[in-house]
């Protein structure tokens, strides 16, 4: 059995959200699939503890609209597969199993937002060093951080968002080593002028962040320790130092999800996926929004998501209006890119046993020489383990320079006996419809 949908939206963070909600809105029969048990994505994750106050009054309001669109959400499903033209297969995650589920969409609006890029370094694979973000989602799980030394390094505004919220949680920072130089981040930070909202919610960051100091030009460039990191060497390019930690939340900006519109045949510009100023693909009845189409924030998605919505929805005209505010919010992600370019030093962080591809243990020395990432593959399998080369591709990008040459299914792993139920399928008497709090 295969249901049918007129839209259907993929992620169900803030681009996915708004997408819904302006179909729903607008009459269109509408279902939204995310891999989490709960609407919002990695930037409105709930955390189990809830008594730090000050909630997110546009995430209120936002999954109230959603909630009110009369838009479905199906949780804890991952899309592994576009088997046929028009359809995507997903698996679903019960107390019963892992079951296999097939859409067939009128109009698709891809939403799979992004990831964090990791750069391999001599220590980089110790129990201790994180993510930045991945370390702020385990916090709001229930990991306890209060009164551990954290260093938090790498490049992008999300290092100062990490680190104001682990200190939420009783972290005490230790500094903030950002590698993009102060050159740069001036006339980023003077641009903000025109974006009292970003400028406004950085400045609240930095003052919770009280004596934390702040460094740019500034990157690791290697992890102490043995059973757990310890310390963290860092560098500003004349000197080096070593800052004593309990934790490392490392993570150099972030890369786009796209793995889902590589399968459909979508064009790409770089990393991204080119969409028109209707955020179509071009692949037909596709669309694509958020950072998929560009590194740029909440602002972009939410706004990019709502023109994909109406869209999709025949509401042209509506659309029409928002576009100056989208263009706006794009060329704040030109300038947000051009700030904290990854700098020369950073491809020659990995020493020659450095591991870089952790899924295959994989070391640097084993990948030196070779021509093409097809070929690394073939002789080491990197990029062959579970996480399928999300985390050693784009290290092997910035390393190398070398790019995915194809996406097959499934695009995640999945157990085999998932496609042998003939039942598998049909598991829609069942489905989670998402409450949304």
């Amino acid at each position: 059995m295969t249901r049918r949908v007129e839209v259907l939206v993929v992620g169900a963070g803030p681009a996915g959200i708004a997408a819904a909600t302006a179909a729903a809105r607008h009459g269109r029969d509408t279902i939204v699939i995310d891999d989490n048990a709960a609407a919002g994505g990695q930037i409105w994750r709930d955390g189990v503890r809830r008594d730090h106050g000050n909630y997110d009054a546009v995430k209120l309001k936002v999954l109230a609209a959603l909630q009110s669109s009369g838009a479905r959400i199906l949780s804890n499903r991952r899309v592994v597969d576009a088997p046929a033209q028009g359809v995507l297969q997903a698996v679903v995650e019960s107390p019963e199993g892992i079951k296999a589920e097939s859409f067939a969409w009128d109009r698709l609006i891809l939403a799979t937002g992004a990831r964090e890029r990791f750069l391999p370094f001599p220590g980089w694979t110790l129990p201790g060093v994180f993510g930045a973000g991945g370390l702020q989602a385990l916090v709001k799980g229930g990991y306890d951080v209060a009164g551990k030394r954290v260093v938090v390094a790498g490049t992008g505004p999300l290092l100062l968002a990490a680190a104001a919220h682990l200190r939420e949680y009783g972290a005490k920072i230790v500094t903030i080593a950002e590698q993009a130089p102060l050159r740069k981040l001036l006339p980023f930070a003077a641009s903000l002028w025109s974006s009292p909202a970003k400028m406004l919610q950085g400045a609240r960051y930095r003052a919770s962040l009280g004596s934390a100091s702040y460094r740019t030009g500034c990157w690791p460039l290697a992890a102490d320790g043995e059973a757990w990191v310890r310390a963290v060497r860092l560098t500003d390019g004349r000197r080096t130092w070593s800052e004593p930690c309990d934790l490392l939340a490392c993570g150099f900006h972030l890369v786009p999800n796209t793995e889902l519109a590589a399968l459909l045949g979508c064009s790409f510009r770089d990393d991204f996926i080119v969409v028109d100023s209707e955020q179509k693909t071009t692949v037909a009845n596709v669309f694509c929004v958020g950072e998929p189409t560009g590194i740029a924030g909440l602002d972009a998605a939410l706004v990019q998501g709502k023109i994909a919505g109406l869209i999709a929805a025949g509401e042209s005209h509506k659309a029409s209006e928002l576009y100056k505010r989208r263009d706006k919010e794009l060329a704040f992600a030109h300038r947000l890119e051009s700030a904290f370019r990854l700098r020369e030093e950073l491809r020659s962080l990995a020493a020659p046993d450095t591991i870089v591809c952790r899924c295959e243990d994989v070391r640097l020395s084993q990948l030196q020489g070779r021509a093409s990432w097809t070929e690394a593959k073939l002789a080491t399998r990197c990029g062959m383990g579970p996480c399928q080369g999300r985390i050693c591709g784009p290290a092997v990008q910035t390393l190398f320079n070398w790019r995915p040459t194809s996406v097959r299914p499934p695009i995640f792993p999945i157990p085999i006996g998932v496609f042998s139920n003939e039942d598998s399928s049909n598991s829609y008497e069942s489905e989670i419809h998402q409450e949304i709090s």
